[in-house]
């Protein structure tokens, strides 16, 4: 049996190491590090075949939700943390799952039996960059249409769909904004919003709460803020 390798990030010594317990009792997992701040996070991260990250929110220096946007390819990922309130912000991420402390072995367990099942298949879109113009090709009522990236104005979440506003037009098609934004690529287009991502080649203004794309004003999410504003200055 393949073992999943598991990268630990948590700043309280003795969650750490009821985490670290957890991972020893259960056979298909490996625990290739504990991490107590997000920047030794990424080096390990850089150094070692991670496949799901343990995520504390409350972290030194950067919360774990800001850590986790930074990141262009990451792990699968399951919270782990003593808040309620940033539930809907992890799943519009994708995670895995949420587990709130104290977390009971069972619970755990429950977790990361998710990443063993195969789980429903996905409507994900695709990069096609095989020809000059790169696309992202989506599925709409059965068909596969291919959307220039350099034609997308912004994307949104609308529920269990996605709404993608070009310069011509407009698509809906069924999926989760955080797998697009697994996709695309991060030097193209910034999340500002746990509803929005935007091309950053298309907004022509912004402020401490907006973006303007042309005459569309979008709002900037308050966790998104600080990453957002050292995108856009650089």
């Amino acid at each position: 049996m393949e073992k999943i390798n598991c990268l630990v990030l948590e700043d309280e010594p003795l969650a750490a190491d009821i985490m670290e317990d957890y991972i020893r009792q259960v056979p298909f997992l490996e625990n290739v590090g504990v991490c107590p701040d997000a920047l030794q996070a990424m080096e390990l991260l850089q150094r070692h075949k991670v496949d799901v990250l343990f995520l504390d929110i409350h972290l030194p220096r950067i919360k774990g939700l800001d850590f986790l946007r930074t990141l262009h390819q990451p792990p699968r990922v399951i919270i782990t943390t003593a808040y309620r309130e940033y539930a809907l912000d992890g799943y519009d991420l994708n995670v895995v799952d949420y587990l709130l402390k104290p977390i009971q072995f069972g619970r755990f367990l429950a977790a990361v039996n998710k990443l063993r099942s195969p789980g429903i298949v996905s409507n994900a879109p695709k990069i096609d960059e095989q020809h000059d113009h790169a696309c992202v090709l989506i599925n709409i009522n059965k068909k596969n249409i291919k959307i220039p990236l350099a034609d997308i104005l912004y994307l949104e979440s609308r529920r269990e769909y996605v709404y993608i506003q070009t310069a011509a037009r407009s698509y809906l098609t069924k999926g989760q904004l955080g797998e697009f934004g697994d996709q695309l690529p991060a030097q193209q287009f910034i999340r500002i919003h746990r509803s929005f991502i935007v091309s950053r080649n298309r907004i022509s203004a912004f402020g401490a709460s907006s973006v303007e794309l042309g005459e569309i004003q979008l709002p900037i999410g308050r966790s998104y803020k600080e990453v957002v504003m050292k995108l856009l200055r650089t």
